[in-house]
C-alpha cells in the first residue's frame, strides 16, 4: 500500500509527526486518495505560499479536479440554492479571498494590529494573566487550556472589537463548531456541519444587533472603526461585515489558545527549557517563534493553482488543490538542526506558523504579545508547573491542532 497523507485517519490528528517524518523522507509531494496535492517539505511550502499563482481562494478550483468532498455538494439543484452560494462566495471573510477584495479588506482591520498599536495592549495582558494565574495558585491546579490559555486572547480581542464581558460567555461553543467545521468535508458528520452553519448563523446573529448598536453609539473600538469606515463610502458590505467581524473573534483567540495550551505542554516536557525561560524572561522573545516551529498549531493550509505551477520537481495544473503541511514544514531537518527538539534560543527560526506572503497572520504581533506574556508570567509567579494527570489529550480536528484540556499543579513562588 503506497505511503500517503491521510487526514481520515484518527491517529493523524492526535500525533502527525511520525507521518509526517515517512512524507519527507518518501512523498514528499504526492496526490492523495481524494485527489488533492500533498507538499509535506518546508521549501516547497514556502514556495507555494509565496507565490501569486497559487490562490487562497478554493472558487478557483477546477470543479472536475476537485478532490473528493472537498466542499459538499457543489451542484445546486435551485434558483435558490444558487443564489445562497453566490452569498456565500460573495461574503467570504479576507483569509479566503485574493487582491483586491482581500487587500480592501484586510487594509480596514489591519492598523490594529500594527506591532505599536499591540504593544498598547501589554498592561491589559499582563493584568488578565495575573488573575488567571492567581486563581490558578489559590486553587493549586489549573486547567492550562480552559481557564488560562482561552480566557486571555478572548477577552482581549472582545476588548478590542467592543464586545461586552457579559456576552463572551456565549462564544465557546461557536468557535469550537466553527474551528471544527474547518477540516475538509469530507472527514465532516452531517452533525458537526450542521453545528458550524448554526454557530455562523449564531454568530451572524450576533453581530448584526452588536453593528446596530455601534451605528447608533460609535466608540473607539474596532467594530465602530469598521462601521465608520463602511457608513464613510467604502464599499464594504453588510455581509463583509458580518464575516470580518466573525473572522476577528474566531480567529483572534482560536490559534492563541492552541499555541499558549501546546507550549505550556511543551515547556513541562522539556524542563530544561522551561529553567532555560524562567531563569532569562528576555529568551520569550525568540523563545515564541521557535514554540510557533515546535507546537505549530496551524496543522495545515491550502492553496488552488491559478496557473500552471512547478514546485519540486512536479508540475501542479491551474485548477488543482493543494494541501501546504505546515506541521511537517516546521519540523523539516532540512531547514532546522534537531527539529524534534525544543531549542527556546533556536537562532533563525523561519517557521510558517503564521504563513507567509499577503496572506501572513494578520494577528501575529498579537499571539506573540499575548504567549509571550502568559509564559513568562506563569513562570514568574510559579515556582512549580507540572502536569496533573497521566493522560494528555488532544482534539481531533486536523487543522487546528490543540489539546482538549491540560491540568497542571501550580506553586507560588
Amino acid at each position: 500500500m503506497m505511503l500517503t497523507y491521510d487526514p481520515t485517519d484518527v491517529g493523524y490528528a492526535l500525533d502527525p509527526w511520525p507521518l509526517y517524518d515517512l512524507l519527507r523522507s518518501e512523498v514528499p509531494i504526492h496526490r492523495s486518495p481524494q485527489g488533492m496535492w500533498v507538499l509535506a517539505r518546508h521549501a516547497d511550502c514556502l514556495a507555494v505560499l509565496r507565490d501569486r499563482r497559487a490562490s487562497a481562494d478554493s472558487t478557483h478550483i477546477d470543479p472536475d479536479r476537485m478532490p473528493e468532498g472537498f466542499a459538499g455538494d457543489r451542484h445546486r439543484s435551485s434558483v435558490i440554492d444558487e443564489m445562497v452560494e453566490q452569498a456565500e462566495r460573495d461574503n467570504r471573510p479576507f483569509l479566503f479571498r485574493d487582491p483586491p477584495d482581500h487587500t480592501r479588506l484586510r487594509g480596514l482591520v489591519s492598523k490594529a494590529f500594527t506591532p505599536r498599536m499591540v504593544e498598547e495592549l501589554r498592561p491589559r495582558t499582563v493584568e488578565i494573566v495575573t488573575q488567571l494565574i492567581d486563581a490558578g495558585l489559590e486553587r493549586g491546579e489549573i486547567d492550562a487550556v480552559a481557564d488560562f490559555a482561552y480566557p486571555l486572547p478572548v477577552r482581549i480581542i472582545c476588548d478590542m472589537l467592543g464586545v461586552p464581558d457579559a456576552d463572551q460567555t456565549r462564544f465557546p461553543a461557536w468557535s469550537a463548531a466553527l474551528a471544527r467545521g474547518l477540516d475538509p468535508e469530507f472527514l465532516l458528520t452531517d452533525e458537526v456541519r450542521q453545528a458550524r452553519m448554526d454557530a455562523l448563523v449564531a454568530f451572524a446573529e450576533y453581530f448584526f444587533e452588536l453593528l446596530a448598536d455601534r451605528r447608533q453609539h460609535l466608540g473607539p473600538d474596532l467594530l465602530s472603526r469598521l462601521v465608520e469606515a463602511e457608513d464613510g463610502g467604502d464599499t464594504l458590505s453588510e455581509g463583509e461585515l458580518l464575516s470580518t467581524a466573525i473572522l476577528l473573534l474566531v480567529a483572534g483567540h482560536e490559534t492563541t489558545v492552541n499555541l499558549i495550551g501546546g507550549s505550556v505542554l511543551a515547556l513541562i516536557e522539556h524542563p530544561d527549557q522551561m529553567a532555560a525561560l524562567r531563569a532569562d524572561p528576555a529568551l520569550a522573545r525568540n523563545g515564541v517563534e521557535e514554540l510557533l516551529r515546535f507546537v505549530s498549531p496551524v496543522q495545515l493550509t491550502g492553496r488552488t493553482m491559478i496557473e500552471d505551477f512547478e514546485v519540486g520537481g512536479e508540475m501542479i495544473e491551474k485548477g488543482e488543490f493543494a494541501v501546504l503541511l505546515i506541521g511537517s514544514a516546521n519540523r523539516d531537518p532540512a531547514a532546522f538542526d534537531a527539529p524534534a527538539t525544543l531549542v527556546l534560543d533556536r537562532p533563525d527560526v523561519r517557521h510558517l506558523g503564521f504563513g507567509f506572503g499577503i496572506h501572513h497572520c494578520l494577528g501575529a504581533p498579537l499571539a506573540r504579545l499575548e504567549t509571550q506574556v502568559a509564559l513568562t508570567e506563569l513562570l514568574r509567579r510559579a515556582a512549580k508547573v507540572e502536569l496533573a494527570t497521566d493522560r494528555v489529550t488532544f482534539r481531533q480536528n486536523v487543522v487546528l491542532r490543540g489539546l482538549a484540556d491540560l491540568p497542571v499543579r501550580l506553586v507560588p513562588a
